[in-house]
This record gives C-alpha cells, structure tokens and sequence, in this order.
C-alpha cells in the first residue's frame, strides 16, 4: 500500500471523487486530512479548469487535501488518470497530518512525533509560465468563490 495525497477533484465532494470509491480501479482507504508541509501554488486553469499543484516549493500555500492509502492497482489506474508523467508528476512530499482516521491510531500512522507523513503528490513541473501568475489558493473545490467550474472529462 502507498500512501496518497489528493487536493483537487478527487477529494470527498468533488466531481472525480467516484474514482477513489470504485473497487474496480483498486483500493483507496481514506485516512485522513493534512496540508503540505511546504507551500506550493494551487492554480486553477486550462479550459477545462483543472487544479494544478505546480512544483515550485516555497511559493503560494500549504495546500490542504486529504490522505489515502491505496493498493498497486489504485495506485497505476491514478498515474493514468492524472496523465502521468506527462501532465502530473507523481512525486513524494512531506504532509502535515490535521486530523487521522487510519486504523492503528495517530501514533503508528505518522511518521514522526511532529506528524508529518510521506505521501506521493500528482503536482506538474510541466506547465506554461503563464500559469504562475494566475492567482493562487490554498484550498480546491469545484464550486468555489472562484467560479471557475471544473468540466469533466465525460463533457469534454
């Protein structure tokens, strides 16, 4: 099992969160909530209004998502999915854990006594510059304040 932190349409509530419930994909156990331990910028863009997590560490927010874990399967159906390596990079990044779930207690789930987790990232090293100066957000939902609504891949 690895473990998998998801900020944009595949958290609870969003338009692509049916894929981390589909047992036909693999398994995906939600664990918990956290934010990145590093700030990143979370941008909204495309024309299909996609959120990026864009790989410059130390710029915009800590992002907040939710952690999973999930089996092999899961795990290459969201390589696919997120149109890696191409579109997403599938990298490891430091999690602060808010609030945990996972079986086993908060103790044997974290890391370390500061509750930092290792979990893989789909962020992107490969988009246009022009994205950096779009505003960023610390915090994704389809239907937010920014009116940017998300367009599924089914509509496209």
């Amino acid at each position: 099992m690895a473990r998998v932190f998801v900020y944009g349409t595949l958290k609870k509530g969003q338009p692509n969160y049916k894929h981390m419930i589909n047992t036909a994909k693999g398994l995906a156990k939600f664990q918990g909530r956290g934010h990145t331990v590093e700030k990143y910028p979370l941008v909204i863009a495309g024309k299909y209004n996609i959120p990026y997590m864009l790989n410059i560490p130390g710029t915009g927010h800590h992002i907040a998502g939710e952690i999973y874990s999930v089996d092999e399967q899961m795990l290459q159906f969201l390589d696919e999915f997120e149109g890696c390596p191409d579109m997403y990079q599938r990298t490891l990044m430091r999690i602060q854990v808010v609030e945990w779930e996972g079986k086993g207690g908060v103790g044997e789930a974290r890391a370390g006594a500061d509750g930092v987790l290792e979990c893989f990232v789909y962020s992107t090293a490969t988009y246009p510059p022009e994205w950096v100066g779009l505003p960023y957000y610390d915090s994704y939902d389809s239907s937010g304040k920014h009116g940017l609504t998300y367009v599924l891949r089914e509509s496209r």
